[in-house]
């Protein structure tokens, strides 16, 4: 049985769970996890209880291919170059998937919240693109800017959320950021003394 009904409290909880879910199922410079192991299927599952996924959370083989390939789906929403491409493509990945909206508390096990997909218990797959899907199109409204990015230091490539009214993040945090400044500073550097 998949649930899917845990209350984030908020679009970006729901969007932050997505690049989280990204985080662990796409190949990156970051990510060790092999596609479909052990090891991947129990990172999926912390990421579910740890955005609020009730007990127990359940995961086959085929449900987490499911996942990887909505997450590769998804990563165009946060590889898009503006809002009016992010629009785009959040546009085409519910087109034809969701399904009107609905509020549940599933039986009473979770606080009431809006689901998009065909049932409280659809398959994972389809769950993770049309609740990330909702939740990054009203983000794109609120900000009127694109509402994901992947970190734009190549040892990490982690895909993030933007929320705050400013400028684009380019870094998924604030490490990498510093790491990348660093380097360019000392390359810099390194160009004027050979210069």
């Amino acid at each position: 049985m998949t649930n899917h009904g845990a209350p984030l409290g908020s679009v970006h909880g729901a969007a932050q769970r997505a690049a989280d879910l990204l985080a662990v199922l796409l190949p990156r410079a970051g990510n060790r996890l092999s596609p479909g192991s052990v090891e991947e299927r129990a990172a999926v599952i912390d990421v579910l209880r740890a955005h609020g996924e009730p007990e127990p959370v359940e995961i086959s083989p085929a449900s987490l291919e499911l996942l990887r390939r909505a997450a590769v789906e998804l990563r165009e929403v946060f590889t898009a170059e503006d809002a009016t491409a992010a629009a785009t493509v959040i546009n085409t990945l519910l087109a034809g998937r969701a399904h009107p909206p609905r509020l549940t508390n599933h039986g009473g096990t979770s606080g009431w919240h809006l689901h998009v997909d065909s049932s409280d218990d659809a398959p994972w797959g389809e769950w993770l693109l049309t609740s990330s899907g909702l939740a990054l199109a009203v983000l794109l409204a609120e900000r009127q800017a694109a509402p994901a990015g992947l970190c734009a230091s190549p040892s990490c490539a982690r895909p993030f959320v933007n929320v705050g009214r400013g400028a684009a993040r380019r870094y998924c945090s604030t490490a990498c950021g510093t790491r990348e400044r660093v380097a360019a500073h000392r390359q810099a550097n390194r160009a004027a003394v050979k210069g």
